[in-house]
């Protein structure tokens, strides 16, 4: 049988300018496999790459996506773990474990990390230490879409972790993307009283869904923080504030909301050269811990795919509707307007 040497993919070449082109499949070396795509998930940084470029995107012309799942269709020598036929799912990413970083055991700040774009094609090539270190075998009960979900979820456990939630405690997360939507979901599991604040009433109809005990439409209310507020013990604020937008004005607007002692959790990734006013008098007095939170490691890799695999998260709740690879950009525009939470490309 003579293997196929073209597939089609989805091509970033700047802002705005995404192509569906006929490629050449990855070719793999020593240690690496080369997966068929069965599920790649629409995200968040995808749409900011889509929309202004991003730092991990550098090449012109390069398959961009990283949340994806699929079966292995062949596989280097050495590579002992796995075999072709393989149901799996990978991260984007894996750190050296060598570097300064990795040595203070900050993975995510790994100095030699190496992304793995490409998800919006036919087929994938995962690296050898990302296969080594953050690829699984998908347990046959588990659909490709709810494995898919594995890279964003580790990003927000990581989130939630650093977040020192505490059963009961109140939380607010502001931005109901799948991001934010993921904060409520986690909230919830650790036993919060979880507020959800966003612009678009469908977007809070999930955070509901999900099981957020308020929500808040920001565009409907006059003062977002004194809204939140309102619902917190003597109108004290929250023990802990997520930021899940990217918006500097909502940073600044989330550590406003915390109580005295409360841990403010700075989690979307706002454009670059921007940045945010804090009141010195408030951040002293206060004693407010105020974090930022990126990536993931494996670790947390590991802990989302157990939330997804024992059920824990219920992954297929976060996909709206399957699209056809060449449909993506009527997908990112979809995400742009707010519609739905992730979609489903398949090729």
């Amino acid at each position: 049988i003579k293997m196929q040497r073209k597939m089609k993919a989805q091509l970033f070449y700047g802002p705005g300018d995404v192509r569906y082109e006929e490629i050449d499949i990855p070719q793999i070396s020593d240690g690496e496999a080369l997966v068929r795509i069965k599920s790649a998930l629409t995200c968040g940084s995808d749409l900011k790459t889509y929309r202004r470029g991003h730092p991990t995107m550098i090449e012109t012309g390069s398959v961009f996506g990283h949340e994806w799942a699929g079966d292995i269709a062949k596989i280097g020598k050495e590579v002992e773990n796995f075999k072709v036929g393989d149901r799996v799912v990978a991260v984007n990413s894996a750190p050296c474990f060598k570097c300064y970083y990795c040595k203070l055991e900050r993975y995510s700040m790994c100095e030699n990390i190496i992304y793995n774009n490409g998800a919006y094609a036919e087929y994938i090539k995962i690296p050898a230490s990302i296969l080594a270190i953050n690829t699984f075998k998908i347990p046959d009960n588990i659909d490709y879409k709810e494995a898919a979900l594995t890279e964003p979820l580790a990003c927000a456990v990581h989130g939630l972790e650093e977040s020192n939630i505490k059963a009961g405690d109140m939380v607010v997360v502001n931005g109901a993307g799948p991001i934010g939507l993921m904060f409520v979901v986690l909230a919830k599991l650790k036993g919060a009283v979880v507020i959800s604040t966003d612009l678009s009433d469908e977007r809070l109809s999930y955070a509901k869904e999900f099981g957020a005990d308020y929500i808040i439409n920001a565009a409907k209310v006059s003062d977002q923080v004194a809204a939140v507020k309102k619902l917190t013990e003597d109108g004290k604020g929250v023990d802990v504030a997520i930021e899940a937008t990217g918006s500097p004005k909502v940073w600044e607007m989330t550590i406003l909301m915390g109580r005295k002692g409360a841990t403010i959790n700075l989690f979307g990734g706002c454009q670059s050269g921007t940045s945010i006013n804090i009141n010195t008098q408030l951040l002293h007095y206060s004693e407010l811990t105020i974090k930022g939170v990126y990536h993931h490691s494996p670790y947390y890799v590991k802990k989302a795919f157990k939330l997804i695999t024992t059920g824990k998260i219920n992954a297929s709740k976060f996909v709206t509707a399957n699209m056809p690879l060449e449909n993506l950009v009527e997908a990112q525009e979809l995400m742009g307007q707010q519609k739905g939470i992730k979609y489903n490309i398949i090729t």
